[in-house]
């Protein structure tokens, strides 16, 4: 099977923020290309096949993308093309031009798995299915995740913020909202916390497949569980379906684009005096959400960091 590749030429600055939104439309994997040396936790020990010299990193970085050959992309790539100049209102991206090629079948979807590898974050276990838990790791909260071709190892900045606020803000009688699930590592985290139940939402139906999956490897009651494909801001049905005044705790991993215009549409789900936490947010957006939560009436209680990400805790 043959692959239509898509390049985006862009800058260091902004290849997650791309990445992200490249996730958003729906397009499943990317691959980056740059000239900033991995830092040692991010090598991990793993074998890495390039110089040991790299040139000097020019800020210039290629994102690709792949799509099935033979299918018109025309579309797809116009979405993409819009987003990127949305962004450039916000940051450098460089010129954004698209370079397409093709190439052979390539196992995108499974070669990762060779860089992801057990973790903690406070007192959870993330560890991927493929991997045996060591001795060590023994009394940790356990999670299991194959992540599949949905967001969601565990690793990235964001996901890690957020999986500190649920450790700080989830109750044993919890009920929680967990909007943009991805492969449910949230959702599992919460329940494994102590939280009563969840309802995950994402607008990718892979993803609710993904999160039912790792529902199942982490032998959780699926009574316990909810899984909704839908956009709670286009879909009156689906926000009826979700319902109001009915969650303790809303989790929001989502882009900062997109918290914007959804914050008056969380506000309802929660009881009143309810927790959101949210991630995904670009350092330079912090204070566009903030603004917009609060105009939604929401209190902001906490802002923290990581790298250049940003989750922000607020309460009804």
């Amino acid at each position: 099977m043959k692959w239509d590749k898509y390049t985006i030429e862009t800058t260091t600055a902004a290849e997650d923020i791309i990445s992200a939104m490249l996730g958003e439309l729906g397009i499943e994997g990317v691959e980056i290309e740059n000239l900033v040396p991995l830092s040692e936790a991010e090598a991990g020990g793993m074998f890495i096949d390039f110089p040991l010299e790299l040139p000097p990193d020019n800020g210039q970085s290629k994102v690709s993308f792949y799509l099935e050959a033979g299918e018109d992309h025309t579309q797809v790539l116009g979405q993409v093309r819009a987003a990127l100049e949305e962004e450039r209102a916000y940051m450098d991206i460089g010129s954004g031009r698209i370079v397409s090629s093709q190439t052979e079948d390539i196992d995108w979807m499974n070669n990762w798995k060779q860089f992801f590898h057990s973790f903690t974050i406070g007192n959870i276990l993330i560890k991927p299915t493929w991997e045996t838990q060591k001795g060590e790791d023994e009394g940790k909260i356990l999670i299991e995740i194959d992540p599949g071709i949905s967001f969601g190892t565990g690793k990235h900045e964001t996901t890690q913020l957020c999986i500190r606020q649920l450790q700080k803000y989830v109750k044993a009688s919890s009920r929680v909202l967990d909007i943009g699930c991805g492969s449910g590592i949230l959702s599992i985290a919460a329940l494994k916390l102590g939280a009563s139940s969840v309802v995950g939402v994402d607008i990718d139906e892979n993803c609710i497949q993904s999160s039912l999956e790792n529902m199942r490897v982490n032998r959780l009651d699926g009574a316990d569980a909810v899984f909704y494909a839908g956009n709670l801001i286009e879909d009156e049905a689906l926000r009826r379906q979700v319902g109001t005044q009915e969650y303790d705790l809303v989790a929001a991993n989502i882009l900062a684009d997109v918290i914007i215009p959804m914050a008056p549409f969380i506000l309802p789900c929660l009881k009143d005096g309810g927790i959101l936490i949210t991630s995904g947010i670009i350092d330079f957006k912090q204070e566009e959400v903030k603004s917009a939560l609060e105009a939604a009436g929401f209190q902001v209680l906490e802002v923290n960091t990581e790298g250049e990400w940003v989750n922000i805790t607020a309460r009804k």
